[in-house]
């Protein structure tokens, strides 16, 4: 299938990005969690100074089938920066034909042309279909990084620590 292409996000795609973002949730068994607006996808992606970017792929009549979300992490070893993807969705209906890796092919392109040195992502443990997807394109697994989050109440309570001097 080569009836689609890879476009970077426009005004007025905040709509499928959130449509899909909701999509992902929900397969990713935590629709409760996607409560991002259009608004909120609109400030952060046409905003005067980005910092977050998105690739919309669209079939030739303009269908919306799929989109990754980026923006750009610095590695202090190397003194460069890289591309971080956080999210990757295609819609079920057009899996397999291609569109996941030419978005994931579009990333890579940029890192080349930008001398980004890292492309990386996370993957759920469990969604074995894309950790052979990803593997198969010569991608390799961290196993020695944990990722930590802070969120809610603890983030804010953090926050407010006094510092000892």
């Amino acid at each position: 299938m080569s009836d689609f292409r890879i476009r970077p996000a426009q005004m007025g795609d905040e709509l499928e990005i959130v449509a899909m973002v909701r999509e992902l949730a929900e397969y990713e068994q935590a629709a409760d969690l996607a409560i991002a607006t259009p608004e909120q996808f609109a400030h952060a992606l046409f905003e005067d100074s980005p910092t977050v970017f998105a690739y919309i792929a669209e079939l030739m009549d303009g269908t919306v089938v799929g989109f990754a979300l980026w923006f750009r992490n610095f590695s202090t070893w190397q003194g460069k920066h890289g591309i971080y993807l956080e999210d990757l969705y295609v819609r079920p209906s057009h899996r397999g034909h291609g569109v996941g890796q030419a978005l994931l092919a579009t990333l890579a392109a940029k890192c080349e042309s930008q001398g980004y040195p890292r492309f990386e992502w996370w993957v759920l443990d469990w969604n074995d279909s894309a950790r052979k997807v990803y593997e198969h394109l010569g991608a390799e697994p961290l196993t020695e990084w944990i990722p930590y989050r802070l969120t809610g109440d603890k983030l804010v309570h953090l926050a407010n620590k006094e510092l000892k001097s």
